[in-house]
């Protein structure tokens, strides 16, 4: 059962880039057996069907538009997963739509796909989030460390 953890976002738009973050301080802490992949997706351009493609279950990290709060995290899962295209917050989420879309079309699509979300407060141009977004970080490694284990799969610690 191959796992991808992808990280998504524009770390170049401030809480945009949360996902990336998010999935860099994930790889900094945990070890995962080798079946499960830790990928820094960016902005998640169509070079990215294969390897979604090769995997079972997808866990995309990312900034969402819930309608919540910012800081807010959330986890959507199967169904609910479409639900958070219809609210586009930065054009690299038109590329991962697409890309689902593709898999499915040509039945590769992953099994399961799962969304670990931060709602962000600011888009703006520059490499710092903000210290809101940066301090619920550890809080989504935990939901990406609870999500690989609802799989089946024990993440370590790295101390």
């Amino acid at each position: 059962m191959s796992i991808l953890v992808l990280g998504l976002g524009n770390i170049l738009l401030m809480d945009e880039g949360v996902g990336v973050r998010a999935m860099e301080a994930f790889d900094a802490a945990w070890s995962v057996p080798d079946h499960v992949s830790v990928v820094d997706g960016g902005t998640c351009g169509m070079d990215m069907l294969d390897l979604i493609a090769s995997h079972k279950h997808l866990i995309a990290v990312d900034a969402v538009k819930t309608g919540a709060p910012p800081a807010s995290l959330t986890v959507l899962r199967g169904d609910e997963v479409p639900a958070y295209f219809k609210g586009k917050l930065s054009p690299h989420q038109l590329g991962l739509s697409d890309l689902l879309a593709s898999l499915r079309l040509q039945d590769e699509a992953p099994e399961s796909v799962t969304v670990v979300g931060c709602v962000p407060m600011a888009l703006g141009t520059g490499l710092m989030m903000s210290p809101e977004i940066e301090a619920v970080i550890p809080r989504m490694v935990t939901m990406i460390v609870e999500e690989l284990a609802r799989l089946g799969v024990t993440a370590t610690p790295r101390n």
